[in-house]
């Protein structure tokens, strides 16, 4: 489908600067543009690539002002890349969805099954499980036995959802993930480690993203909780008995140990990991690969580092370990003077 400058700024409620009737029909990074695609501009790194873009249109902010003649025509928003988001979202919205059983795909005789779905090549449902409206499982795809799976939600290839478990609306669980696997729980005996069963389930409340192959290991007893709009990337690992509040995002290889309790709109960078039974307060915000040990109480609290630290106090305390070598040295010197000193004036330690 095609449209026009002038239908796609009525869709953002931005403004045409150039040809209205300029059309276009895909997308396309600024430095990659071609003609019939349009782009973004929101980083002023990018800024060069505009005065090049082969791109028909570019959304950019109201605030950009060019430097150089232009040859693009320009849909000026409140936030570009916002506004390239509502766009991506409407062209995926109108990809057909799939529906229909595969003949290969199991389908126990006491599961359930809403209007609507599609289960793909050796799809397996277990007894009793329920399936809800709309919902798309791609190939091998397994939901154990008396889990739930919400309206809209989509699980794709392999995939899966343990028995019990329950996996609310519109949730997305990509390739690999697993949901409900037991929690790492064990004793020690003199004969070795003896299997503490997890009895409890894991449970997705609405609009969770749970990135491929990432877990979400079952309770001890009880329920491990990803609340509601929580976005969590590839290769995350989250505990038994954990509850991890709304709105929270975690980017790959997140680990989060058991009994913690994360509060909502929090943002964990890259290899954060966070100790067991922690509780961390709302908004917090943990840089790459920073180490939590203990409780963030304050809200709006920024760390860093391991063990992890104010944001601010990572950063000052980074300039002075990086002088360290150098104050080594002067320690050092300083000693030999000072014992020199001792001995020209005949002291004693």
């Amino acid at each position: 489908m095609e449209f026009s400058a002038q239908q796609i700024a009525g869709l953002v409620e931005g403004t045409v600067e150039g040809n209205p009737e300029v059309k276009v029909n895909d997308f396309a990074k600024i430095e990659e543009g071609r003609p019939g695609c349009i782009s973004f501009l929101a980083n002023d790194k990018y800024e060069h690539y505009i005065y090049t873009t082969e791109s028909s249109i570019v959304l950019v902010n109201d605030t950009f002002q060019p430097r150089e003649e232009l040859k693009t025509t320009l849909i000026r928003v409140p936030d570009a890349r916002q506004a390239v988001a509502t766009l991506i979202r409407m062209y995926d919205s109108m990809r057909p969805r799939l529906k229909g059983i595969d003949s290969t795909a199991y389908v126990d005789p006491s599961a359930t099954i809403g209007k609507d779905v599609y289960l793909g090549p050796f799809v397996a449902i277990g007894p009793k499980a329920v399936i809800g409206d709309g919902c798309v499982l791609h190939p091998h795809a397994t939901v154990g036995a008396g889990a739930s799976i919400g309206n809209g939600t989509e699980m794709y290839s392999n995939s899966v959802v343990y028995h019990g478990c329950k996996v609310g609306a519109n949730c997305i669980l990509h390739a690999g993930c697993v949901i409900g696997a037991d929690g790492f729980g064990f004793t020690r005996t003199e004969d070795g480690y003896e299997k503490i069963p997890q009895i409890g389930i894991a449970v997705l409340e609405d609009d969770v993203e749970i990135g491929a192959n990432s877990c979400v290991d079952r309770a001890v007893m009880g329920q491990t909780v990803i609340r509601r709009g929580t976005k969590i990337d590839n290769l995350v690992q989250i505990a038994h008995n954990c509850d991890i509040g709304s709105h929270t995002a975690m980017s790959a290889q997140v680990g989060i140990a058991g009994s913690t309790k994360v509060g909502e709109w929090c943002v964990f960078g890259g290899q954060v990991g966070v100790a067991g039974h922690a509780k961390i307060a709302s908004y917090t915000q943990a840089g790459a690969q920073s180490g939590i040990a203990n409780d963030v109480k304050k809200e709006r609290t920024n760390v860093m580092g391991y063990p992890a630290i104010d944001y601010n106090n990572f950063w000052r305390s980074s300039v002075v370990f990086r002088k360290l070598p150098d104050l080594n040295k002067q320690i050092y010197q300083m000693e030999k003077e000072i014992e020199a000193l001792k001995k020209h004036l005949n002291i004693e330690d």
